[in-house]
C-alpha cells in the first residue's frame, strides 16, 4: 500500500515539476495540470523502456552527461506521442532535463 502512495505522490510531483518548468523556462509548453500528468506518464514510460533496453548506466539517475542527454531526448520525444499536451524545443528539452536533474539531486526518492 505504501509503495502505491509513494508512486502516486512521485507521479503528481512530476506533473507539478513539468508545470513549474513550463512556467519558468522558454521552449516548453504544457497544457494544464492534466496535460502535465499525461506528459509525465509518457516521459516515465519512455524513460523506463529506454533504461530497460540500454541498461541502468543510461538512466538520468546514473548522473553524468549520458544520463542528462538521455533525459533530454526522452522529454523531446514525448511531445510526438502527446502533442496536444506537450510542446518542447531542443533547448527546452535540455533546460528541462537540467532542472529535473537538479530537483532529483536535491529531492531523492527510492521510486525510480
Amino acid at each position: 500500500m505504501q509503495s502505491w502512495i509513494g508512486f502516486i505522490v512521485r507521479f503528481i510531483v512530476s506533473g507539478l515539476v513539468l508545470l513549474l518548468v513550463a512556467a519558468l523556462l522558454p521552449g516548453i509548453k504544457v497544457a494544464g495540470f492534466t496535460g502535465a500528468l499525461i506528459a509525465a506518464a509518457v516521459i516515465a514510460i519512455i524513460g523506463f523502456l529506454i533504461e530497460r533496453i540500454m541498461g541502468d548506466k543510461i538512466s538520468p539517475q546514473g548522473r553524468g552527461i549520458v544520463g542528462f542527454i538521455t533525459s533530454a531526448v526522452v522529454i523531446y520525444l514525448a511531445q510526438y506521442i502527446v502533442p496536444a499536451y506537450l510542446s518542447v524545443s531542443i533547448i527546452g528539452a535540455l533546460l528541462t532535463a537540467f532542472v529535473v536533474g537538479l530537483i532529483d539531486a536535491f529531492v531523492p526518492t527510492l521510486l525510480r
